[in-house]
């Protein structure tokens, strides 16, 4: 895809959604990070539901250890994968405490050695919380990225790359939001919704790409 086309679908789609962001509630890096770790094969909406109580109780790494794995279960049960992602929280925790004095780094390889953050997981902290101009590719963004044209690959790196040479730099910051944004609404993975789409005039899926 030409720079130029790339440039018109980010100018549309920041004209949709002008303050995009995650879509997970959150109040502190630290919050962030537990509910992308909980949110892996998980909806938004079930990790918001549970991290609300759990956030009441336990909302540092201090108080998330105090907590313990077998609360921490109780508290996320309803989410899938849970035991294994209170056993990574709960290692994850003891890492912040111990190397990063309770808080969350904004590097990317100290954030991938904790115990359930993958590169996807490092790029939201980075992005969301740190601001950084980072692209996190998820099922959403893998699928828009690959039907638009706007970079195509087999695997989220390979598309994640593409991004970041064809995205404007001034969309840069919002482009995985904005990316996953119009992915979880319009262009939905059974049938999208072309009829209803800002940005199907440039999309090579729409003109038979």
């Amino acid at each position: 895809m030409k720079l130029k086309v790339a440039e018109q679908i980010f100018t549309i789609l920041d004209q949709n959604n002008p303050n995009p962001t995650t879509e997970l509630i959150y109040k502190t890096p630290f919050q962030l990070l537990i509910a992308v770790i909980l949110s892996a094969q998980a909806t938004d909406v079930s990790v918001n539901k549970a991290c609300k109580e759990l956030f009441e109780l336990a909302n540092t790494a201090e108080k998330m250890i105090q907590l313990g794995e077998i609360k921490l279960k109780s508290k996320i049960r309803s989410i899938g994968l849970f035991n294994t992602k209170a056993k990574n929280i709960i290692k994850t925790c003891k890492i912040l405490i111990d190397q990063h004095q309770g808080t969350v780094p904004d590097n990317r390889s100290k954030l991938e050695a904790l115990p359930g953050v993958g590169r996807k997981t490092a790029n939201v902290i980075l992005n969301t919380a740190f601001g950084k101009p980072t692209i996190a590719v998820d099922t959403h963004v893998f699928r828009v990225a690959n039907r638009t044209g706007l970079a195509k690959g087999k695997t989220p790196y390979i598309v994640e790359q593409g991004l970041l040479e064809i995205v404007p730099k001034r969309f840069l910051k919002n482009a995985h939001h904005l990316l996953i944004l119009h992915g979880r609404y319009v262009c939905i993975s059974r049938k999208p919704l072309c009829y209803n789409c800002s940005i199907c005039s440039y999309c090579e899926f729409n003109n038979g790409g």
